[in-house]
């Protein structure tokens, strides 16, 4: 109780001086208008080109699904009237309903999510194994295609409605087939509740969306990421504003309408202000605080150098440095989040004991003679930069020689794929944060998925876990599934692919005028009204 005190003071205190620093911001919005404040800034506008949450949200925004996930985690028709099976289960025919259309005035027909698909799978790592299942996928008409597996693949809904990075988001054809997956796109026509104005665009600072009246949503209630996106305000705006203080403030002071994620500092104030509502979250609308280790480069491709990192992987001390109460956190040490269909205890027995005293014990037994370690974050964030600093504390303590480097997010996310030495501007261990939604199944975790290869930092391989996601490709029955699960999650321990530092739930913050909020972790701007 004194520690929750301490905190509501220095929030209150902390509250003040950034109601100082508010000037700055423009006026409050019109009525009609929403301005939300991100995580981290929004600089990418291609969704097929990015892991990046804020550009997930602005995907969510400008285009549609053909599938989305519901409240209760269950996949439904978005774009499609539905689909059929086949009794073999080879052949998916998709339909799409009728009506839709792209905010430039086409009509989205079948091509359209033909190509849309094919570039997606190009980089998704879920994707690619769709993909590599796949004999054909092609239009039968102007409303339906047909997707053929040459071989037997019981996720292709899943995949296809899939709201972890990458979405596979359906654009024109003309757009998808003519530009390459590693190319941004240059046009943003969408089929989606909003139209962006690319015109007025400030990367970073100010993005603006216009309700798209051609948009026509279904005729179920919204639930979740699925359903019907009634939009009822004409214009969102996403405003960058770096400092947490200043966040704050501009939210009490009604400059802006919601912060999607408030520091833990900041939420007794928030709960204390009549005009703010902060909402919470449960299950993989929660977040895992971790810590993305480079296996590529000394001395963390020494998987006994590794080990001594997982004895300083102490939820109880990372939490506390995120400000969180006891019943914010959980020390949950699933690869596939707590609370996901998938969660589990395998190989969390066969932990280190989590202590500084472990880590230097381990550390002494490894063969570390001191070599120089970059610890990369991505300081402008605040999460990240909590953890970061918990990090480099608890490394230098248990023997690690910790030089720190980083910036903002966008240059951190750049530079976390450089293989170089640390010498050469390379780096060895990277605090990061991810959303259930994106842990909870091996097609989807990031390090788990792109086990052996290139296609995310870290670089780490252990040969059989590609064997067992192999065969969950084929496994339908949740016990089969769950069995193959706790295989892949020991692995993944025994490997140290990366470190989980505590399973937590970030609390988002909105103007009480704000009424029909939908649910979900990022802002689904749908059926929200004044």
């Amino acid at each position: 109780m004194r520690l929750k005190s301490a905190l509501a003071k220095t929030a209150f205190v902390l509250g003040l001086i950034g109601a100082q620093c508010v000037s700055a911001l423009p006026a409050a919005a019109a009525q009609d208008t929403i301005r939300l404040v991100l995580t981290a800034q929004l600089t990418i506008l291609d969704p097929i080109l990015t892991s990046a949450i804020s550009t997930r949200t602005y995907a969510y925004l400008v285009y549609d699904t053909l599938i989305a996930i519901d409240a209760d985690g269950n996949f439904k028709p978005q774009m499609l009237e539905g689909w059929d099976v086949s009794d073999d289960g080879l052949t998916y025919t998709f339909t799409l309903r009728d009506g839709l259309s792209f905010s430039d005035g086409a009509p989205v027909v079948a091509e359209d999510a033909v190509a849309s698909i094919k570039r997606w799978w190009e980089v998704d790592s879920f994707g690619k194994r769709l993909k590599a299942a796949t004999a054909s996928l092609e239009s039968t008409g102007d409303s339906t295609f047909t997707l053929t597996l040459s071989r037997p693949f019981g996720h292709v809904i899943q995949a296809l409605g899939k709201p972890s990075s990458v979405v596979p988001v359906i654009m024109p054809a003309r757009i998808a087939s003519a530009t390459p997956s590693n190319k941004a796109v240059t046009e943003y026509i969408g089929s989606g509740p909003f139209v962006f104005d690319s015109e007025n665009w400030t990367p970073g600072s100010k993005a603006t969306f216009h309700k798209n009246d051609l948009y026509k949503p279904r005729s179920e209630p919204a639930s979740g990421l699925a359903g019907g996106k009634d939009v009822k305000i004409e214009t969102v705006e996403i405003v960058g504003i770096p400092d947490s203080s200043t966040q704050v403030a501009a939210l009490q002071r009604g400059e802006v309408d919601y912060l999607q994620s408030v520091p833990q500092d900041f939420v007794p104030l928030m709960e204390a202000d009549p005009n703010i509502t902060v909402q919470n979250y449960t299950g993989t609308d929660q977040y895992i605080a971790g810590a993305v280790i480079n296996h590529a480069i000394p001395p963390f491709d020494n998987p006994k150098v590794r080990r001594a990192l997982q004895a300083i992987a102490i939820p109880a001390q990372f939490m506390a440095g995120l400000g969180l109460g006891e019943d914010q956190w959980t020390a949950c040490k699933s690869v596939f989040m707590c609370g996901s269909p998938l969660g589990n205890d395998a190989g969390v027995a066969d932990l280190p004991e989590g202590s500084v005293e472990t880590a230097k014990k381990l550390l002494a037994e490894s063969g570390y003679n001191g070599e120089p370690v970059t610890l990369l974050v991505a300081s402008a964030v605040h999460d990240h930069n909590r953890l970061g600093l918990v990090l480099e504390g608890l490394m230098k303590e248990a023997g690690f020689n910790v030089t720190v480097t980083g910036g903002d997010w966008p240059t951190v996310a750049k530079m976390r794929w450089s293989k170089e030495t640390t010498e050469n501007g390379g780096w060895n261990i990277m605090p990061i944060t991810w959303s259930g939604h994106d842990l909870a199944s091996p097609f989807t975790n990031y390090a788990i998925v792109n086990n052996c290869t290139d296609a995310y930092p870290g670089w780490s391989c252990k040969p059989e876990i590609t064997d067992l996601i192999a065969q969950f490709e084929e496994a339908t029955a949740p016990d089969d599934q769950m069995a193959l699960a706790r295989k892949i999650q020991e692995l993944t321990f025994e490997d140290v692919k990366f470190l989980i530092l505590g399973q937590y739930s970030r609390s988002s913050a909105y103007r009480s005028d704000l009424k029909d909020f939908v649910n979900v972790v990022m802002p689904a701007m749908w059926s929200v009204h004044r």
